[in-house]
């Protein structure tokens, strides 16, 4: 249940944001709105699963020490470890569930949910004149149509620019037709009127049938950015970037008539200037894995933290279970968010603060609960 809620929280930023302005917009229908949903759940599970696992345990243990079912455990003679057992291994298994979603299902659902609103600009932008609006997306020109039907348009005004700002020529029409090549649009309407704008003012243009062409301005396709890339597309891209970087295919050629001594303090120095830009080039990427497998395992550290300190807690009350959750959740993705913004500097080792809290909150977790263990 914590795990749903998360999650619904969550999405609700980038639902309100993002996807409902595309149907609101008239840029998508509710079928794709759906399918952009449905792919921003396995992003949020990023979070949503750590933060579920933590929230339950607090709220458990708070009420099973609240209730004095601890006590009534003690009397009976089972062990706090017998306890929390269950729970650990279920962390456990939630860390390899983590694990699936963070390095492989997350970031491809995260690519697929980018390029519905890539398909749906290019589609607005490119192939579609919404109705009702001015469209400035084609040089040289701008459009306005009253309605369009899958390309069917009527209430068809065109402005004609000179120098990208000035109107040359207006055209009115009731009716015309967008057609979509390669590489241009040809815009062709019939029972035209139109008027030329020049220096000496207004005058009647040409009218019937003007058809209008303009370059089709294109979407530039881009690789998924690192952050938005599987483990295994990480690994490749490590190994791409360490392969780039090698010694000078010429070197011996070029070092061949120096003094034995130099060439060997040469290649010294070369070596470290080759591992320096090895280390600034990879680091990012190395950030990246690092993150990845680092979240794998929130789970476990949360549970260790939280067992121990929901039973410390002793109270019934939700929402003190979900205020200390939001609070341990803030510290730990702070070390996250330092870890990421260090990933252009190779000497703070960046990818070791994100493995930080994990250290941290699982050495925290087990002192605790050793502590609870002999107090119980």
């Amino acid at each position: 249940m914590t795990v749903a809620v998360c999650t619904l929280v969550l999405l609700l930023g980038n639902v309100l944001r993002e996807v409902l302005s595309l149907m609101v917009n008239g840029q998508a229908s509710f079928g794709v709105v759906v399918q952009a949903v449905g792919l921003l759940i396995p992003f949020v599970w990023v979070f949503a699963l750590p933060m579920g696992m933590l929230t339950a345990t607090l709220l458990f243990f708070g009420r099973f020490s609240a209730d004095h079912e601890l006590t009534a455990a003690r009397a009976s003679g089972i062990s706090l470890v017998s306890l929390v057992s269950p729970v650990i291994l279920l962390s456990l298994a939630l860390c390899l569930v983590s694990a699936i979603v963070n390095m492989e299902v997350a970031p491809r659902c995260r690519v697929a949910y980018k390029k519905i609103f890539e398909n749906a600009n290019l589609r607005l932008s490119q192939i579609l004149l919404p109705e009702g609006r001015f469209v400035r997306d084609y040089p040289g020109y701008v459009f306005h149509v009253e309605k369009n039907r899958e390309g069917e348009l009527e209430g068809v005004t065109m402005f004609e620019l000179r120098d990208q700002t000035n109107v040359a020529r207006i055209v009115r029409a009731p009716t015309g037709r967008l057609t979509v090549g390669i590489e241009r649009v040809t815009l062709s309407v019939s029972n035209a009127t139109s008027v030329e704008i020049g220096e000496d003012g207004a005058q009647p243009g040409a009218t019937g049938y003007v058809e209008v062409s303009a370059p089709l301005r294109k979407e530039k396709r881009s690789e998924p950015k690192i952050s938005d890339m599987t483990f295994s597309q990480l690994q490749a891209e490590l190994d791409d970037l360490q392969r780039r970087i090698e010694w000078p295919i010429n070197y011996r050629r070029l070092t061949q008539d120096q003094p034995r001594e130099k060439r060997r303090a040469m290649g010294k120095e070369l070596a470290k200037q080759l591992a320096r830009a090895r280390e600034e080039a990879t680091t990012p990427v190395r950030v990246a894995m690092h993150e990845q497998i680092a979240f794998s395992f929130a789970c476990f550290g949360f549970t260790l933290v939280g067992i121990p300190l929901g039973i410390r807690m002793h109270r019934r009350e939700t929402n003190i279970g979900f205020f200390i959750a939001l609070a341990l959740v803030l510290v730990y993705y702070s070390f996250v968010m330092i870890g990421q913004s260090l990933d252009t500097s190779p000497q703070y080792v960046p990818h070791l603060i994100i493995w930080f809290p994990n250290f941290l909150f699982q050495a925290v977790g087990v002192v605790l609960l050793w502590r609870a263990n002999r107090g119980f």
